[in-house]
């Protein structure tokens, strides 16, 4: 039976440049199962990051089949994929694009503000996820009051808010020194053991080898997959 969990089947992304075409991911295939643990590893330039903006459905293929928790994502429009990234998918970024203006309490509420849900509610779902990353005593404090470290771990509780299907993190530890990128890819670990799935891109193996699956993209294709496991 077809994996209707993650399947990504005949992905292309063409795009014009002047007069000419330049396809930028081509023909990727890609299935995860639900719980996985898997990074996509690459150079600059070598379509990651499109291929990470149609898994987290911010744009869509030119060709293929991209299926994500039982729907036909690369069939939606607009409003149904915004409604896709609210519910569905939770995004870590390489700076943790925190609101300033905002403590770290309501940065966490503001996907469930989108989505809806009733102030007690939401305010009860955030406290909970930044207790789960650690930060129970930084709630009201805001982002320039919080180490990189720290933000990163809103920015992680904020994802994991909405109770998304797939976390999809983009070089969750390129701003952060080596010591504080050890404690988030810890933290990776640990949401891993709880059955979370995650699909982190990085350019660098040493942060790519914490998942338990790596597969390369180089010029637009997939490679083979290997084991992880930092």
């Amino acid at each position: 039976m077809p994996n209707d969990f993650f399947r990504m089947k005949g992905i292309c992304k063409t795009y014009q440049v002047a007069e000419d075409m330049l396809m930028v991911l081509k023909d990727v295939d890609l299935e995860i199962e639900e719980g996985e643990y898997l990074s996509i590893l690459g150079p600059s330039g070598s379509g990651k990051s499109t291929l990470m903006n149609i898994i987290g459905c911010l744009d869509v293929p030119t060709d293929g089949e991209y299926v994500l928790g039982g729907l036909p994502v690369s069939d939606m429009d607009e409003k149904r994929l915004a409604g896709i990234r609210n519910r569905e998918i939770g995004f870590i970024f390489q700076n943790s694009q925190l609101l300033q203006r905002l403590d770290a309490l309501k940065n966490v509420e503001l996907p469930l503000i989108y989505a809806g849900v009733r102030p007690r509610e939401r305010t009860g779902r955030a406290k909970e996820m930044l207790e789960k990353v650690g930060l129970s005593d930084r709630m009201h404090h805001y982002p320039n009051q919080l180490s990189g470290g720290q933000q990163q771990r809103v920015a992680i509780a904020r994802a994991l808010v909405t109770q998304p299907k797939l976390l999809l993190a983009d070089e969750p530890t390129g701003a952060l020194d080596q010591k504080t990128g050890r404690q988030i890819m810890a933290l990776f670990d640990e949401l891993s053991r709880e059955g979370k799935t995650i699909i982190m891109i990085t350019h660098d193996m040493n942060i790519a080898k914490y998942a338990k699956r790596v597969v390369h993209i180089i010029d637009g294709c997939l490679t083979a997959d290997e084991g992880g496991g930092a």
